[in-house]
């Protein structure tokens, strides 16, 4: 990617501009206002969407039964306790006082229910969940009971867990929505009240604190203890030019820049008036995720050769550029640099220096005919238009036919909802980045389910990945946990269900007088201004 003229591009696109776009931004001023620059339009609202911007909403305005503190361990949140019965087949949840829906209407033990019921059709760990699920019911108001076929001794993890896609809890009414169905309703627990009607699509989302949230008490950690709201209103500007968020942050006109672009750090970082710090302790991870559905990527042996031509030194250095030590990492599997279960297994072929030559003879044996491969790239993202770029670059030398599709992140979102053939408005490939947290462990990865029409968008069916990952969630201690692990990894390399593409540090950057940011995620609770 051409790093350098895209970012002359912005500048000149900013000078025309005049500013930071419409709506116009007038100067953050207010102590009880926060404006924020997201990385992407906020294009989809449902908490079954799996975008970081979607994630990130979600965030602010529902709430969970349990959360992630920094030692990743799940701690109560939305529970006032529970106890466990059976020999671990019984779980009992109990619901703390002044829990209430934006609405005005209480959290109710159905709530719950139907929450989780619509949350586990999507996410993997949601599913292994109901899976070892008998029943789920609320016998009361207060109370969920969790009655299941074995012990799922991971429970509090998968309703805890922070990352795409989060179990949140919204009235009943609204989880009844089928999965399919986006909701565009936002009524949550949560400390932010979502302001519906001053949304502009494409230009700002608006959220109110919301004044009856009852924090749990303790000391804040990650995000488990208590949600603390430091704003009356936080505004969303989303604004896709680079050089635009940059000079906008350094006039005092925003608060923080979510996703800086690296080129623009080190200027970012010479300014007294600005921080710039890593949030997303556990990294970003580029990814390629092919459709198994058609071809060519139906076809292992192609898939193969596309992740064996993977340099992920160049597709990162696209991504951050000629950085510093400790900023990029180009030797990541299948599960983040940060988890337990990270390995070198199956990565005899990671190179740096792929034989790109060789490989687009292997594309030639495989059977390929010339089938086009769609390439959805997204063009107001910088860090996955890099990886899209030079992923269609290297598809194109070894051999494939390639029609490189830009659009922006909201529409790619969207599109590859279809499932139908390339030729037909669907795709064969598209670009992305996942959390560390995202790829921590078998249970949460979603690019590592092989459960066909139900899994993550590409749609692989591999039932012997299924079965590692079943083992998984059975094994009772962690040496045997990390073997399967390994074996998961070696099955990946060798059936390509996607390309991982390394790992790079992205910071944020804001303005000096905040405060209290949590490392972690994104989090807006606890930032305050000095």
């Amino acid at each position: 990617m051409k790093r350098r003229a895209f970012l002359a591009r912005s500048a000149a696109a900013a000078a025309l501009s005049g500013g930071i776009g419409s709506p116009a931004i007038v100067r953050a001023a207010s102590a009880t206002t926060l404006k924020f620059v997201p990385y992407a339009d906020l294009a989809l609202l449902d908490p079954l969407v799996s975008a970081f911007v979607t994630r990130n909403h979600v965030m602010m305005v529902f709430d969970t039964l349990f959360a992630i503190d920094e030692q990743f361990k799940p701690q109560y949140q939305m529970l006032a306790g529970h106890t466990v019965d059976n020999d671990g087949k019984l779980w009992t949840l109990t619901l703390r006082d002044k829990l209430l829906f934006h609405d005005g209407t209480p959290v109710l033990g159905r709530d719950v229910v139907a929450s989780l019921r619509r949350w586990a059709t999507a996410d993997a760990f949601g599913q292994a969940l109901m899976d070892a699920t008998d029943d789920l019911s609320a016998p009361n108001d207060k109370q969920v009971v969790f009655r299941l076929k074995r012990p799922f001794p991971l429970l509090p993890d998968a309703l805890a867990k922070p990352s795409n896609l989060m179990a949140v809890i919204m009235p009943e009414r609204l989880a009844k929505t089928p999965p399919g169905t986006r909701i565009t309703e936002m009524v949550g627990s949560g400390p932010f009240r979502f302001l519906a009607n001053e949304r502009v699509s494409g230009a700002r989302n608006v959220y109110a604190k919301f004044e009856q949230y009852v924090p749990r008490e303790g000391t804040p950690s990650f995000c488990a203890g208590p949600r603390i709201v430091n704003f009356d209103r936080v505004e969303w500007l989303t604004t896709p030019d680079p050089a635009t968020q940059a000079a906008a942050l350094k006039a005092n006109e925003v608060d923080w820049v979510e996703q800086p672009v690296m080129d623009l750090v080190p200027s970012l970082k010479a300014d007294s008036d600005l921080r710039v710090e890593v949030l997303e302790t556990t990294g970003l991870i580029g990814v390629l995720r092919f459709n198994h559905l058609h071809p060519p990527f139906d076809n292992p042996a192609i898939r193969r050769a596309a992740l064996r031509a993977v340099s992920q030194k160049e597709f990162m250095t696209a991504v951050a550029g000629e950085a510093g030590p400790g900023v990029i990492n180009d030797r990541v599997g299948f599960f983040a640099p940060s988890s337990a279960y990270a390995s070198t297994a199956g990565m005899e072929h990671v190179t740096n220096t792929p034989d790109l030559d060789a490989l687009k003879k292997e594309v030639a044996a495989a059977g390929y005919k010339g089938e086009k491969v769609v390439f959805l790239g997204a063009a107001d993202v910088p860090r996955i238009t890099a990886i899209c770029e030079v992923g269609a670059d290297v598809l194109s030398k070894i051999g494939l036919n390639v029609d490189y599709v830009s659009l922006d992140w909201g529409t790619v979102v969207q599109r590859i909802y279809n499932k139908a053939p390339p030729s037909e408005g669907g795709w064969s490939i598209f670009g992305s980045m996942w959390g560390g947290l995202d790829w921590d462990n078998p249970a949460g990865n979603a690019v590592l389910r092989g459960n066909g029409e139900n899994a993550w968008f590409g749609w692989p069916n591999d039932p012997r990945m299924e079965a590692l990952r079943d083992r998984w969630l059975h094994a009772v201690d962690m040496p045997t946990q990390k073997s399967l692990a390994a074996d998961m990894q070696r099955l990946a390399y060798d059936q390509a269900p996607a390309m991982p593409l390394g790992l790079y540090y992205q910071p944020v950057a804001y303005r000096a007088n905040l405060t209290g940011f949590q490392k972690g995620l994104i989090l807006f609770t606890g930032v305050k201004r000095t």
